[in-house]
């Protein structure tokens, strides 16, 4: 296996990993967003009007190519960065390269008012549902007046303030004030892909690296949030706490804790003592999503609207109990066993291993982030995962729930 990291003659970071014998490369190309969006929506409803016609290429056209040459090509926009991958033969990456650096540079943004109207269609069916409702409201409250917080209510709040300069101005601004991260993970040589990719983006605003103008989220208080769904046949509670990311000492006891506690299915504690043990639960996990500036911790129940104090009594007397006994060297082998299986298994695919790549390119933190931390968790001790948990299961956190 070979693998290399340098430069595109406008400065953009370019990993490079050679696979052989897999018969589909991946690319992926993510811009860092270092300003916050104006307004809810506007970031989310861009990064859908790519696909919608550029200069030369109407959606139709785009859609047609994309299918004859079995093209796989989407847009992303996540919380810190937007981000383009396609994967496809070996034999049409000149021609998938071509497409994507089409929709970059020279996409129109016309269809504006049709994929407004279609995107709110769509964040509404999506709120239909109590889990995304509570977890809307979860993400909201936690992240008020902060861009992590610009949730699907919020957009359908500003929904008929966006327009479309707002869009092409935002556009403008993250390409031309971002940092730019590229990866590449299939079987062409490298001399072979350099020069088509230096001549496709190597042409776009050079990469820099800008200080992010995110503040970083903080919760000070308790905060509660109920929403009432009149037709909901279960309730739905979402507790969770600001804490550290990728870059903090507590990430691999932090990234562990989350397995013990509720990130391993059928072994974990809050699976085995609320649903198992207590019958409490349909449907019970812990969630730690590392973002660039902070992360968020969360335990997510879906239980019979009879049994929410229960259920909240429940979580915290394994919150308690994770806080004052050192949890067994079987059971945190039995978890870094599970984290490592998982990073393994979300590494199986050229694409899954190019976003990864760019993902950890992208937020600073070297393309073999992975290998790094790997031997981090392997280290961690009980007594970090119970200083953890008496760190950061403070009394400021945020507890939404849905009921009837």
């Amino acid at each position: 296996m070979e693998s290399k990291i340098t430069t595109l003659k406008n400065n953009t970071d370019f990993f490079y990993k050679r696979n052989s014998n897999t018969p589909r490369i991946a690319l992926c190309l993510n811009f860092s967003i270092e300003e916050p969006e104006k307004s809810a929506g506007i970031h989310a409803l861009m990064a859908r009007l790519f696909m919608q016609g550029t200069k030369s290429r109407s959606a139709q056209q785009i859609a047609e190519e994309l299918d004859a040459y079995a093209i796989e090509l989407s847009v992303e926009l996540k919380q810190d960065y937007l981000r383009f991958r396609f994967v496809c033969l070996n034999e049409d990456f000149v021609k998938a390269l071509e497409i994507m650096t089409d929709i970059i540079k020279n996409s129109t943004f016309d269809e504006f008012e049709k994929e407004l109207a279609k995107m709110t269609g769509e964040i509404i069916a999506e709120l239909d549902s109590p889990r995304g409702k509570v977890s809307d409201a979860y993400y909201k409250t936690i992240f008020e007046n902060h861009v992590y917080g610009n949730t699907y209510t919020k957009i359908l709040e500003n929904a008929e303030n966006i327009t479309k300069q707002d869009v092409i101005d935002a556009y403008t601004s993250i390409i031309n004030n971002s940092k730019k991260v590229l990866t590449f993970v299939g079987d062409l040589a490298y001399d072979d892909i350099l020069a088509e990719l230096d001549r496709n983006l190597g042409s776009l605003p050079e990469s820099l690296a800008i200080e992010s103008e995110k503040n970083v989220p903080v919760l000070n208080e308790k905060k509660y949030a109920e929403i009432i769904k009149k037709d909901a046949n279960q309730a739905h509670i979402l507790q969770g706490w600001i804490v550290p990311t990728y870059m903090s000492s507590d990430y691999p006891a932090l990234a562990l804790l989350n397995i013990i506690l509720g990130a391993s299915g059928l072994s974990s504690r809050l699976f085995l003592e609320l649903r198992d043990k207590k019958g409490l639960a349909y449907v019970v996990r812990s969630a730690y999503e590392p973002f660039d500036l902070c992360g968020s911790f969360s335990i997510y129940i879906a239980t019979e609207p009879n049994n929410i104090e229960v259920s909240l009594a429940g979580f915290k007397e394994e919150i308690e109990k994770i806080k004052n006994i050192p949890v067994s060297d079987e059971e945190l082998e039995n978890a870094k066993n599970n984290i490592i299986g998982k990073w393994a298994f979300m590494q199986e695919t050229n694409s899954q291993q190019a976003c990864l790549a760019a993902h950890h390119g992208i937020l600073g933190l070297g393309f073999n982030f992975n290998e790094l931390i790997k031997q981090k968790i392997k280290t961690v001790t009980p007594q970090q995962i119970q200083n953890c948990a008496n760190k950061y299961f403070s009394d400021k956190y945020v507890l939404a729930v849905l009921k009837p």
